[in-house]
């Protein structure tokens, strides 16, 4: 009968030990998941501000607003960072009008931007952080995805006529 004790030891062990790698795999999977759809709403918030500036440069503000509004819109993802960066410099360029309602899209697009750059930020952050344990990379279980990259641009919030004290 000692020797029974020893088996069920055993066998709790071995499930306990189970239960936690599946637990971390799961983890890793779902940080793996909520980085890649926290890239897609990221890329999807670069666009609608892309094509806000776009609308606000044919509009008013010309050429140079406009080109680096298409540029962004029309990047390839190695050249993305920096067409961003630049369609950011260009519009901080421009007196934004909050009451100008071609304005308010590119202001609104421009704060959404910002948020979802920072979850986005936050997200890939922390699986990369779950990739780096040693049991993780011990048991490979990153491999079926790619790690997940940050999207390094400027601060995407905007001033605008309102914000600008006066006197």
């Amino acid at each position: 009968m000692p020797g029974m004790w020893w088996v069920v030891g055993a066998v709790v062990v071995v499930g306990l030990v189970t239960a936690y790698l599946t637990w971390t795999a799961n983890r890793v999977e779902r940080l793996q998941a909520r980085a890649e759809s926290a890239a897609r709403a990221l890329d999807a918030h670069l666009l609608r501000r892309a094509a806000a500036a776009a609308v606000l440069a044919e509009q008013r503000f010309g050429v140079e607003l406009y080109a680096a509004a298409r540029i962004a819109l029309d990047a390839v993802p190695e050249e993305r960072e920096a067409a961003e960066n630049d369609l950011t410099r260009q519009l901080r360029t421009v007196e934004l009008d909050p009451d100008d309602p071609a304005c308010e899209a590119v202001i609104a697009a421009s704060r959404r931007l910002a948020l979802a750059r920072q979850v986005h930020t936050d997200l890939v952050r922390d699986a990369r952080a779950v990739r780096r344990r040693r049991l993780v990379r011990l048991f490979r279980m990153g491999r079926r995805h790619e790690s997940p990259r940050y999207f390094d641009i400027d601060d995407p919030t905007l001033t605008t006529s309102a914000d600008v004290p006066t006197g």
